[in-house]
């Protein structure tokens, strides 16, 4: 039975503005940057960048004075840290995006009339951070959707631009009819749709009715349909068609958002198994696959992209087995990290250059294995020390497991530098960020969600099954990557298991694509990703 939880305190107006502020100079901005396209391009980027500041100062301001006094809500505003660390996590990547853009797109067509797209797809993100309203959260995350798709279809003459957009498109509306249909269950179930209200109504009420449990599962199908999950990823990876800094945006809030609002309704989700069950299965089935799949992609920022998609399913699982606080660092950690690889890209593409001319490293053997199971039992150790709670929940101690084993791989010896000692700096080195992964969401614990909502199904079987399979099958097909699991597996794993292929022929025949335009006479555009 869920634990009752009390309405949200009244926050000072003061706080409930300073907490939109950033929503709201994200949205001049946008409406700033449309007036000057067609004016003044120098200008236009002027007032993109004021918007981006002031947006990164309000955003920093209001997370100071949410330490300083505590969270709330009012007129309709949510000042809590959840939407404090997004607001702040979406303005600083915006304000990165808006001084790349600048050099990246100068003198391309559409230069200044994407400005207004970027800054109003900001504002969207921003606007779910904050709101208290769970149809205002609706209609901000299908506008965040609306215009990132604007940005998608930069170049409108390459078709597999057109039909990347296309295929999010037609998704985000199918999620968008799921958010809208369950904001008309809940309404009908509480009479409010006021979060913190139907969630304090939703855990007073002991078994939740048919109808709330149908609006849980259907939050959850709206999370896969935007997350990118299997079979729906396959606009994710090829969006890279689209300019690099938009790749980078989709990390500001667009791709990930789904797991944020799923922290934001996670009192009511933990307690419906069939969308805690949904979100496992789907979340471990697309890490697993697209993990496997990013191994054999030589293109860097289409293997960003497949990571992108495992990453995701990490994510949605870790919300599935109701671990809310790593959900949310994993957010915040996997957006600066891949948006940084993505306006990077051409570093990367030079470094993995210079390693495919330096001496290989041997591949691991049986030793490093066993070096990577006794770091599996250090950390369970490590995680019984910053007071992860093993009577709670076998939940915390599987995602110690996976972390150990994704460390593994970081024990492999160079070819310039070998030795027991190099394997025992690398072993600490993994080790140690491991604990600070742990150490943080024991830190969060309690200050994401406000009473404890965690799914009493036993999920994390599954997903404990999963990535031992996926850490079995990497470690023979590195060992042995001629052998005969390797021969047979790659092709498929390359093809993505042709899964995308059938989803779109499918999808198309209902709804075809575009057509692209006629390439016209201008200046050179940049590369797109």
């Amino acid at each position: 039975m869920p634990i009752p939880l009390p309405e949200m305190p009244h926050a000072p107006a003061w706080q409930a503005a300073l907490a939109l502020a950033p929503a709201l100079a994200a949205a001049a901005g946008a409406l700033g940057a449309g007036w000057l396209a067609d004016r003044d391009t120098a200008s236009t980027w002027r007032v993109a960048r004021i918007a981006v500041s002031t947006a990164l100062f309000a955003a920093a301001a209001s997370l100071v004075a949410l330490a300083a006094t505590g969270g709330g809500q009012a007129h309709g505003v949510r000042v809590d840290l959840a939407g404090g660390i997004l607001a702040l996590l979406a303005a600083f990547i915006g304000w990165v995006i808006v001084g790349y853009s600048r050099t990246y797109l100068a003198g391309s067509r559409g230069e200044a009339g994407s400005v207004r797209w970027l800054l109003a797809a900001l504002a969207a993100v921003l606007l779910v951070a904050v709101t208290n309203h769970l149809l205002v959260l609706a209609i901000a995350w299908a506008a965040t959707g609306l215009a990132v798709h604007r940005l998608l279809t930069y170049f409108p003459e390459r078709a597999p631009a057109l039909t990347a957009a296309h295929k999010k498109f037609v998704l985000g509306r199918l999620a968008d009819a799921a958010m809208l249909a369950a904001c008309g269950l809940l309404a009908y179930s509480f009479g409010t749709l006021q979060i913190d209200v139907l969630l304090a109504r939703a855990t007073a009420t002991g078994p939740l009715p048919l109808a709330v449990q149908a609006a849980a599962v259907l939050v959850a199908v709206a999370a896969l349909l935007r997350c990118a999950q299997l079979p729906f990823h396959g606009w994710l990876i090829q969006v890279m068609e689209a300019p690099t800094p938009v790749s980078a945006l989709l990390h500001a809030g667009v791709v990930n958002l789904g797991g944020f609002v799923l922290i934001r309704l996670a009192p009511i989700v933990a307690e419906v198994p069939a969308a805690a069950g949904l979100l496992v299965a789907a979340g471990t089935c697309t890490a697993v696959v697209a993990a496997l799949v990013m191994t054999t992609r030589i293109s860097i920022k289409v293997a960003l992209a497949w990571s992108t998609c495992a990453q995701m399913g990490f994510m949605l699982l870790q919300c599935g087995l109701g671990l809310w606080e790593m959900a949310l660092l994993h957010l915040v950690a996997h957006s600066l990290y891949k948006a940084h690889a993505f306006l990077s890209a051409g570093g990367v593409v030079r470094r993995t250059q210079l390693r495919q001319l330096a001496p290989q490293a041997p591949p691991p053997g049986l030793g490093v294995l066993l070096v990577g199971i006794v770091a599996l039992a250090a950390l369970a150790a490590v995680a019984y020390a910053v007071g992860l709670r093993p009577q709670a929940s076998p939940a915390p101690w599987v995602m110690a497991g996976i972390a150990a084993l994704a460390i593994v791989p970081m024990l492999r010896p160079s070819p310039n530098a070998a030795g027991f000692a190099v394997m025992l700096r690398a072993a600490a080195t993994a080790a140690a960020l491991v604990a600070l992964w742990i150490g943080l969401h024991a830190l969060l614990e309690g200050r994401v969600v406000a009473a404890p909502a965690m799914p009493d199904a036993p999920w994390w079987l599954l997903a404990a099954a999963g990535f031992a399979a996926l850490f079995v099958v990497q470690a023979i097909v590195t060992a042995r990557p001629h052998g005969a699991l390797a021969t047979r597996l790659y092709p498929w794993f390359y093809g993505g298991l042709f899964v995308d292929e059938r989803f779109s022929r499918a999808m198309f025949r209902l709804w075809p694509p575009p057509k692209p335009a006629l390439a016209a006479a201008q200046p050179a555009a940049p590369h797109a990703a």
